[in-house]
């Protein structure tokens, strides 16, 4: 049995050492904060426009044992907000323990608190990783670590350390599996070409704002509160710094958009809590703690990894990249589907066997293949995502945009690739549900 080692516990991270188990690999994941999910701990929206193809794509081609643990814990399905149709709220407060629970129940050796630190590599191969004085040997590695800090680069291209989710001040910062193995990586870019790309919203707590809104939100799972016009001009120049252009829309500038996760999702890098005090129904609002939502959020995309296409890294034949390590490609889905496949593709090479590129008949084939089209071209200002901006046009362009199941499921089928997930661990003999 191979062996993998995933470094990052984010939902790459997750979708790879899923993967790679049901491949037939002996994995451990390593996350260097105590939780799992990274930003997923406080994102939640799925299947909204081209996601929803997305998904329904990578439960056809056999990653629907981690949709099922996902689908189980939604506290919203079908939700419309602008710009934006048939979104999947999922409930942050329940979603890591139940994405844990699966990961053990499917065999993977979790190990949080365990930030790498260095590896060992002879130029063209990785024999192992190290977190402190621990070392991690295996066959071939994927490298999830993400593409946000450490808290000096909050500094240098945002506003300072808003003390996000990913909590650098208490575990340390994020460390580069790739740049530790001697690799360049790339920086994206604003659209007027400065780093610092901002993540896109933050949280208040739910008991801080208006009755109504809470009932509002408890009902429909969705919100859309109209801003002053003496607030709106500063909302405008925010959308130039987010990582989700597809949030970028007038309805973002002249509204609040609230949305349910458990918390209420604020769809705003960061809004100063004077002013937003002055929005109705928010007159109490308040940030979730640790967030320091009224100054600032985490700066995105400062280690993207040049790579082939089946995601193995251009310069170490046996490390793979999922998540934002692929380059600028934003979201949980879109880190779940670049995930999944180098953890496969991962065990593959490991097992000698040949690896698998996803055809661009399919979004999330098509989706990849822009990804490595983006980064060779350096277009490093373009932000990828299935839900909006110019890839969605691309998917209706190209007519890879469904909302018919049966449709998505005949279009995997008919390339060849139904179970795809699960028939490479059985050619392995492993048993993996």
């Amino acid at each position: 049995m191979s062996k993998i080692v995933v470094a990052g516990g984010g939902w790459a991270g997750v979708a790879a050492a899923y993967a790679a188990r049901l491949a037939g690999a002996e994995v451990q994941l390593l996350e260097r904060t105590d939780m799992l999910l990274g930003t997923g701990l406080v994102g939640g929206i799925l299947r909204n426009n081209g996601r929803f193809t997305a998904t329904e794509e990578h439960i056809a081609l056999g990653m629907d044992g981690l949709w099922s643990v996902i689908d189980a814990n939604l506290r919203h399905r079908d939700v419309d907000f602008p710009g934006h149709e048939h979104a999947d709220l999922y409930d942050v407060t329940t979603i890591e323990p139940a994405v844990r629970g699966f990961l053990e129940e499917q065999g993977v050796e979790l190990h949080t608190r365990t930030r790498v630190s260095q590896s060992a590599h002879d130029g063209a191969r990785l024999t192992a990783v190290a977190a402190g004085d621990l070392w991690f040997e295996a066959d071939a590695f994927v490298d999830a670590t993400g593409s946000f800090g450490p808290q000096g680069n909050c500094t240098r291209h945002g506003n300072g350390c808003a003390m996000c989710i990913l909590r650098c001040p208490s575990f340390g910062g994020r460390v580069s599996l790739a740049q530790e193995a001697g690799i360049a990586e790339l920086r994206a870019t604003r659209m007027d070409g400065t780093v610092g790309v901002m993540s896109g919203s933050c949280k208040l707590h739910s008991d801080s704002v208006s009755p109504e809104l809470r009932t509002q939100l408890a009902e429909t799972g969705v919100a859309v509160v109209p801003l002053p016009p003496e607030l709106q001009a500063g909302k405008r120049e925010m959308l130039g710094v987010k990582a989700c252009q597809q949030y970028a829309l007038p309805e973002f500038a002249e509204n609040l958009v609230l949305l349910d996760t458990g918390h209420v999702k604020l769809m705003t890098p960061f809004f100063p809590l004077d002013q937003l005090r002055r929005v109705a129904g928010l007159e109490n609002a308040r940030y979730e703690d640790p967030y320091a939502g009224g100054i600032g959020n985490s700066i995105r995309y400062l280690a993207m990894t040049p790579h082939r296409a089946d995601l193995r890294s251009e310069t170490i034949d046996n490390l793979f990249v999922g998540g934002e390590k692929t380059g600028p490609f934003v979201g949980h889905t879109e880190a779940m589907v670049s995930g999944s496949v180098a953890g496969l593709n991962a065990v593959l090479e490991a097992d000698g066997r040949e690896p698998v590129i996803l055809p661009q008949s399919l979004a999330v084939g098509d989706a990849l293949a822009a990804v490595g089209e983006v980064m060779r071209a350096g277009l490093l200002s373009r932000k990828l995502t299935f839900s909006g901006s110019w890839y969605f046009d691309r998917m209706k362009d190209k007519g890879l945009y469904s909302t018919d199941r049966d449709e998505i499921g005949r279009r995997v089928q008919q390339a060849g690739l139904t179970g795809v997930f699960k028939k490479a661990g059985r050619a392995s003999g492993a048993s993996v549900a």
